[in-house]
């Protein structure tokens, strides 16, 4: 055994003993970081136009402080942009994550000095719960791979602007960089097509035990090895035992990942996000991921069907009960107050709490990581129609195809014309330019070549009211949600098209 995982085990034992203090402490863990927030932002401009000198309980802060989403905190966030110390959080912070999703398009998330180790720790922990449980540490002496985005940054106002994944990077712990791959240079071409083939360069010789990356693109990069080798993974790399995974939902990649690979290897699955890494798989024989109930966030959950209401219900972690859907929400040391994630949770145990992450709040597509919001597929559309007048569409939904036939990737776009475009090629590719200006994950995806542009499936009339009728959902407060994350509409409205 190499030096990495000998040191490994002691430091795991360390690490889940510590884990074990606060884990089964919920409540009492969340009332001490609920206290420090409070303390740590009561002289900022925030904490002044709420109040937080003032408040002296939960009840209080949750009259003080309304759920957000990013839109309610863009003036603070542009406050910072302009150099402004002292707004969210005490000082400035020391990074921007640029994340999409939202109805502007790139959101501009703060990282502070005190929230890095949410997101640095976190990663770190879920590798020694994998290697204090299994006993397993010898991938840490090979080679390990991160599929992440470029590592570069661009300095504004004295804070460094890049992608989540690329900020991560730079906080590699030293002793795991010597045996990291790809290289720095490599990390920082931008074209996907470009970087991949570089990746392969660096990788195919190397004794790889653990890649990290979001399923689809190890997906892409395995096939590309394919080609090259004519071999499985397992036989181009036989020290490959563990793979990291998060950002989207693993269940549609996972059979042919292990078809490229091979064999089944051991997984962990994490939950990180720009604005906080919120859980990660502790344990290989439970179900679901561990809340990070001590790393500088205090969480409130709203129930999924009280989250439109006027009113809705906020619950503490001790508040929870298994097996139902909430909606969750932070506030953290990097400076967001009452910031709705859009996703929704469901608790599998609360002795440890640990969660399933079970969808977005409302309607999406990130089979790729692209965040795709109803918002803006309405907008490009929209902007389509402008360009082709004579166009009138009766309805329309939008899914992913994840893995076709031939070619990569792509959403498809199921719309029933009124009166077709003209031109419905040029309307296309309006359709898809529009996106990519509305979507900055979207346009990095199809620049990169994870996807190419969308496709337009035209269906014949009455083929929505057909397919709503043959749901018992025809007419009333019933609506064809504008984009899923699966097929299974698109597939019905193609079903429904055949046997009309």
């Amino acid at each position: 055994m190499g030096i990495r995982s000998v040191l490994s085990k002691p430091l795991a034992q360390y690490v889940v003993q510590r884990q074990q203090e606060w884990m089964h402490r919920p409540g009492e863990t969340q009332q001490r970081w609920f206290q420090a927030l409070l303390e740590g932002a009561k002289n900022t401009a925030f904490g002044r136009d709420h109040r937080f000198k003032d408040i002296n309980s939960y009840p209080e802060f949750r009259q003080a402080v309304p759920i957000r989403d990013y839109e309610d905190l863009k003036p603070y966030i542009e406050r910072i942009l302009a150099g402004e110390s002292d707004v969210l959080w005490k000082g400035k912070p020391v990074y921007m994550a640029k994340t999409s999703g939202t109805t502007s398009g790139t959101k501009y998330i703060p990282i502070t000095r005190e929230s890095i180790p949410n997101h640095i720790n976190s990663a770190r922990d879920a590798l020694l719960n994998y290697i204090h449980e299994t006993g397993k540490a010898a991938f840490l002496d090979k080679k390990l791979i991160f599929l992440s985005g470029s590592p570069e940054l661009v300095v504004k106002n004295g804070i460094n602007i890049g992608r989540l994944s690329g900020i991560s990077n730079h906080h590699v712990p030293a002793y795991l960089r010597t045996n990291q791959l790809p290289s720095f240079e490599t990390n920082t071409i931008e074209d996907w097509e470009t970087k991949l083939e570089k990746i392969i360069d660096e990788t195919l010789t190397q004794p790889m035990s653990l890649i990290s990356g979001i399923p689809p693109w190890v997906q892409m990069y395995f096939d590309r090895i394919q080609a090259r080798t004519g071999k499985k993974i397992k036989d181009v790399f036989p020290d490959f035992s563990l793979f990291v995974y998060g950002g989207v939902n693993f269940e549609p990649y996972r059979a042919k990942l292990y078809e490229s690979i091979g064999k089944k290897i051991d997984s962990i699955e994490t939950y990180p996000a720009s604005e906080g890494f919120i859980a990660y798989q502790d344990t290989q024989t439970e179900e679901g991921l561990l809340m990070m109930l001590n790393s500088g966030i205090f969480f409130e959950f709203i129930p999924a069907e009280d989250y439109f209401s006027k009113n809705p219900r906020r619950l503490t972690i001790d508040q929870v009960e298994l097996g139902k859907n909430y909606a969750v929400v932070i506030h953290n040391n990097a400076g967001l107050w009452g910031y709705s994630l859009g996703d929704t949770v469901k608790f599998v145990s609360n002795d440890p709490y640990r969660l399933l992450v079970t969808g977005r709040i409302k309607h999406f597509i990130s089979a790729f990581g692209e965040h795709v919001i109803g918002e803006e597929v309405e907008k490009a559309l929209h902007y389509a129609m402008e360009q082709h007048p004579e166009t009138e569409v009766v309805e329309f939904t939008v899914a992913p195809m994840v893995s076709p036939l031939e070619g990569l990737p792509y959403h498809e776009w199921f719309v029933e014309f009124a009166t077709p475009p003209n031109d419905l090629d040029a309307f296309t590719r309006d359709l898809d330019q529009r996106l990519t200006k509305l979507n900055t994950y979207y346009d990095d995806l199809i620049s990169g070549s994870i996807l190419r542009p969308l496709k337009l499936t035209v269906l014949p009339r009455e083929t929505f009211r057909n397919y709503m009728k043959s749901q018992g959902k025809l007419g009333g407060q019933n609506k064809v949600p504008r984009l899923s994350n699966d097929r299974v509409i698109g597939e019905g409205l193609l079903q429904t098209m055949q046997t009309v």
